[in-house]
């Protein structure tokens, strides 16, 4: 029976050391997975807020153009 015992005990510490290196691996799926979908989010918002800003950068222009144009009609106007 104390064969039995010692056996146990050897399982028990070798189920013991898997289990940390087990929990690092999920540990660092987990990371890795989070930092995919972080640097995915990262990828859509850059993406999304370049396409806003040449959206309001061509406002913007066509704006000035306005003003532009109504600033010159106004000059011819007046002479």
């Amino acid at each position: 029976m104390a064969d039995l015992n010692i056996n146990k005990d050897h399982d028990t510490s070798a189920d013991a050391s898997n289990g940390p290196e087990s929990g690092s691996d999920d540990l660092a799926t987990v990371v890795d997975d989070l930092l995919n979908q972080l640097s995915n989010k990262f990828t859509t918002i850059s993406s999304e807020l370049l396409t806003k800003m040449d959206e309001m950068s061509r406002r913007l222009d066509n704006l000035e153009s306005s003003i532009q144009a109504s600033a010159r009609s106004q000059n011819e106007e007046s002479k």
